[in-house]
């Protein structure tokens, strides 16, 4: 079930190409445990949300 402030597909379809471009090269290192659309999920939900001290 995704997040309000999850991309959607037509959003990340403009995104990717043009976070491609700012990333360096990636270097030969083990397969991400996650997606760079993942990543930019929780990054927005963690913008949007905040981090909640308990």
């Amino acid at each position: 079930m995704p997040y309000s402030s999850d991309l959607t597909d037509e959003e990340w379809e403009i995104f990717e190409p043009l976070l491609l471009e700012i990333l360096p090269p990636k270097k030969q290192t083990r397969p991400s445990n996650w997606t760079r659309r993942e990543i930019v999920n929780g990054i927005l939900y963690q913008l949007k949300n905040g981090a909640h001290l308990v």
